[in-house]
């Protein structure tokens, strides 16, 4: 269940990514402006709801959080789909990126309680499947939607009025979260290993833990970070680069891109726990680091050749390979944070990872690519350029902090045991 509503997170974010094009001819607006539909106005609101949602998830039912942190996100996708103007979709946006920031803190918390750390990375690779899952349904669900309305015009539908097709697909894609939202109360909450979930933990408690571990902390925030940069980097543009240099349209895009997202991301995903939970039984204390900078390394050169490749098909095999090895790490940084964090206290820090990935990583990723293209570039044209040169920027540095992480991890790790 929490996989699948990480699945419709990862839809509900991931679906404005195929409508770029449409969205920019009725609005009016530039790459940059797009970019901040895409990354920061979403981001923002998604961080400043983490932590404060997270706190409530250490003290409380962390089902119940998730829960009405989806039924917000939700309500808030269908609302893009009646959005008037840029303004008034940057609003909705932000009312997603507000819902979703509850998801993840309190989702990693509830696994770490229901499996041993032996098991965790399988758990949690499954989790996060639901990255590519969603990201793959969105582009797939999205295409079909768009083509499907965008052959019968415009859309006019009882109360909402005439609608345009991208507005379309927000609406459908935003519905079944609702649903799911009322499901989740069939999920049990699982009674915490460490002591009852009502101790308050202070500011200045969960600070001094942090501090005490914070090289550990800051290299694994670090490393997320830059990957995240470079998902959502690629991630936000790749429809439009398919479109501007290989001009398919958006049912093209939408069916091509979401295959190759929905079955090499998930598989990646999968993959990575399992080899971390295979590291471990081996005896390799720091399993997880080691599956995260296998991922990072084997990236690289797809994620920085697929924009240049001569052809769609080249291309988007490269796209395939990069998905799998993008997902590889996720399941290992996610059991890494946790082993490191106690139970009282890990919701919270998990906001605070949360936080970090997505203000640096989800924030800065879509525009970093648009200001090469805009203002670097001046030219449309030139966004493969652009997201080559994110990748070489980004994914070389995310392995430079697991590599310093893995000499303090085994240490700090063992003294949270």
């Amino acid at each position: 269940m929490l996989a699948i509503g990480n699945s419709l997170s990862f839809v509900d974010r991931t679906v404005l990514t195929l409508l770029v094009e449409p969205i920019k001819a009725d609005l009016r607006i530039s790459d940059t402006a797009i970019s901040l539909l895409t990354g920061f106005s979403f981001t923002l609101f998604y961080v400043l709801a983490g932590v404060p949602v997270a706190r409530l998830a250490d003290r409380g039912s962390r089902r119940n959080v998730i829960a009405v942190c989806m039924l917000l996100w939700s309500t808030m996708t269908a609302a893009c789909g009646l959005a008037w103007n840029y303004a008034s979709l940057l609003v909705a946006r932000a009312g997603t990126g507000a819902g979703e920031g509850g998801l993840s803190p309190a989702a990693q918390s509830m696994l770490a309680d229901y499996f041993p750390k032996e098991r965790l990375p399988a758990a949690l690779g499954l989790f996060s499947s639901g990255i590519y899952i969603g990201n793959g349904l969105a582009l797939l669900v999205g295409g079909a939607v768009v083509a499907a309305a965008t052959s019968a015009g415009s859309v006019e539908m009882p109360l909402l009025g005439v609608l345009r097709p991208w507005q379309v697909a927000f609406i459908v894609v935003g519905a079944p979260g609702i649903v799911l939202a009322l499901l989740l109360f069939a999920v049990t909450e699982p009674p915490r290993r460490e002591g009852p979930s009502a101790v308050r933990v202070s500011r200045e408690t969960l600070w001094k833990h942090f501090s005490a571990r914070r090289a550990a902390y800051v290299a694994l925030f670090g490393a997320g970070a830059l990957l995240v940069m470079h998902g959502t980097a690629s991630g936000a543009w790749i429809p439009a680069f398919f479109a501007r240099r290989f001009h398919w349209d958006t049912a093209q895009i939408g069916t091509a891109y979401g295959i190759a997202v929905l079955l090499l991301g998930t598989s990646g995903a999968l993959a990575g726990g399992f080899t971390a939970n295979w590291l471990r039984r081996q005896g390799h204390a720091d399993a997880n680091i080691r599956t995260a900078q296998l991922g990072i390394g084997a990236l690289l050169p797809f994620a920085a050749l697929f924009a240049l490749a001569p052809n769609p098909w080249v291309s988007l095999a490269l796209i395939g390979a990069m998905n799998f090895f993008a997902g590889f790490p996720f399941a290992g940084m996610y059991a890494a944070l946790q082993e490191l964090t106690p139970n009282r206290m890990r919701a919270q820090i998990a906001a605070l990872y949360v936080v970090c990935i997505n203000l640096i990583g989800g924030g800065c990723g879509p525009t970093l690519v648009a200001l090469f293209t805009d203002f670097v570039f001046g030219d449309p044209l030139r966004l493969p350029h652009s997201l080559a040169i994110a990748a070489v920027l980004t994914l070389p540095l995310s392995s430079l902090c697991l590599l310093s992480l893995r000499r303090s991890f085994a240490g700090a790790a063992r003294a949270e045991a």
